[in-house]
């Protein structure tokens, strides 16, 4: 494998995560912070992403659910509905927009497409600025990664940086984390 192409990707993923505006990452936070309860969904590899974070936030003693999962509580007034979704017109991630905001839930958006139909369902968006399966062909096409992968990528990394920012909002400690983690491995 060339070191040349790790070096490509990892400047390509250094210059998306260059461009987000920190204090919305901080707003963000803060949203997740104060949720009465969070609920979150992403399709694809995405889901991976969002399901990561989602374990990363219980290990914070946050009240998390992924949706999907038998688990997963109703939203409504005071929770937070954190969705992914890069091309913002995924048709499953529209319909659960609808459905937390008819009830009453913020709808905290992470999307590559700020004008998407699924930035115009969000409370709060933040927006990564990366080719997706949206824009990975002909004269859009930015990103040596295949298809959404540099998207993929710098959500993950988006997500460990907010998982330290929560850790100082909410003030858990490394050792509560830690004994949060699951013993059934």
């Amino acid at each position: 494998m060339s070191d040349n192409l790790f070096r490509a990707a990892l400047d390509e993923l250094g210059a998306v995560l260059a461009k987000m505006d920190e204090r919305l990452i901080d707003a963000a936070c803060r949203l997740i912070a104060d949720a009465r309860a969070i609920g979150v969904y992403g399709c694809g590899r995405e889901a991976l992403q969002i399901k990561g974070f989602a374990m990363r936030l219980f290990h914070l003693g946050l009240p998390v659910a992924v949706v999907g999962d038998m688990t997963m509580s109703a939203l409504g007034r005071g929770d937070v509905f954190l969705v992914t979704s890069g091309p913002g017109e995924t048709s499953t991630v529209l319909a659960l927009m609808q459905t937390a905001k008819a009830a009453g839930a913020t709808n905290l958006l992470v999307t590559a497409e700020p004008e998407s139909s699924a930035a115009k369902l969000a409370d709060f968006a933040l927006v990564i600025p990366a080719q997706t399966m949206a824009s990975d062909q002909g004269e859009r096409q930015t990103s040596v990664l295949p298809m959404g992968s540099v998207y993929e990528g710098a959500l993950f990394v988006l997500f460990e940086v907010m998982v330290l920012k929560l850790r100082t909002l909410t003030g858990a400690t490394r050792e509560a984390m830690r004994a949060r983690h699951t013993n059934m491995e």
